[in-house]
């Protein structure tokens, strides 16, 4: 599959609720985010092109005191996760105001999944001494 996506994904190490704002029911937890997307772990399938709105519970963050973000969104995409009790649920988000995008970027430069790697030498061997 070609790849569409504008924006590098972000993975997150927050446990952060979405909801279906107004069918009223959890559909997952935020797997990554971007301005102009998301993807939602849930245990349940969704159609292609169904469009909603999202409530995103937003973590803690430092100068934000709103708790959740409301984004019309549509989803593009959904397949079944690595564990079969689960499916990742690609998010475009419809309408970003100015200061949700603001919230999204807290967001990710709070909680991104950053592996930073050891500064291994090149040569295992020209790092030991014996």
């Amino acid at each position: 599959m070609q790849e569409r996506r504008k924006e590098t994904r972000k993975p997150l190490m927050a446990y952060t609720q979405v909801f279906d704002l107004y069918g009223g029911r959890l559909l997952g937890y935020l797997g990554d985010l971007t301005a102009t997307g998301a993807m939602v772990i849930g245990d349940r399938s969704l159609p292609v092109d169904l469009k909603l709105t999202l409530a995103i519970e937003i973590p803690e963050l430092r100068n934000v005191k709103a708790l959740r973000m409301i984004l019309p969104a549509r989803t593009v995409w959904c397949d079944a996760d690595i564990s079969p009790q689960y499916f990742n649920i690609g998010f475009e988000f419809l309408e970003v105001k100015p200061e949700q995008a603001e919230i999204i970027g807290a967001i990710v430069d709070r909680y991104e999944f950053q592996r930073d790697m050891p500064n291994y030498p090149t040569n295992p061997s020209s790092g030991l001494k014996v």
